[in-house]
């Protein structure tokens, strides 16, 4: 099942990939991902968490964020409230346009270009670094719905099943796996 909201299908805007743990990536033509491991030469890859916090207090979990993926369609809100985001900025690697991120199950199997297969684990939970970047730009991306819940923005995370090339302008085809269906949580 594809979830999109783009009439020509999901797809990839951007990727982008930072060998240093810095907020932001840089954008690249391609990435390569890496079975079990995640971006080739980015400092999140690997088999145990990445995460700079996340490593001191529990080094040995299994990495669960080897994959970063925003929707571009949240740039364009953010632009609305006069922000600047782009592809990037938020430490993201993949930059889709189409695909409802933020509302696939834990599970789902995002097919993209001609070989990658990513598997969604969670969300991302932005941290303070974000107002760094710009000032207000947390609260932007954690809005709280009509019940007072917090909305989490900022993209999805995923471990990678199959390597493969990815780049600007491939396709993406989710796969809801079968079964009752797990909202995600963040990772």
């Amino acid at each position: 099942m594809t979830v999109s909201r783009n009439p020509e299908g999901p797809s990839v805007l951007s990727v982008s990939q930072s060998s240093k743990h810095n907020f932001s990536k840089d954008r690249v033509e391609s990435v390569l991902l890496v079975e079990g491991l995640g971006i080739d030469g980015d400092a999140h890859s690997g088999t145990t968490v990445q995460h700079v916090f996340r490593k001191r207090s529990h080094p040995t979990e299994p990495n669960l964020r080897q994959v970063h993926l925003i929707h571009a369609e949240l740039f364009d809100e953010l632009e609305q409230d006069g922000f600047e985001v782009r592809a990037g900025d938020l430490g993201e690697n993949i930059t889709t346009r189409g695909i409802d991120l933020l509302n696939l199950p834990e599970g789902t199997l995002l097919r993209i270009g001609p070989d990658a297969v990513v598997q969604v684990t969670g969300l991302r939970n932005p941290c303070r670094q974000i107002d760094r970047f710009q000032t207000g730009l947390l609260k932007a991306v954690l809005p709280r719905d009509s019940e007072g819940k917090v909305v989490r923005k900022t993209g999805i995370m995923g471990i990678v099943l199959t390597g493969g090339l990815v780049s600007i302008d491939d396709g993406i085809r989710a796969e809801v796996p079968a079964g009752p269906q797990r909202r995600l949580k963040c990772v």
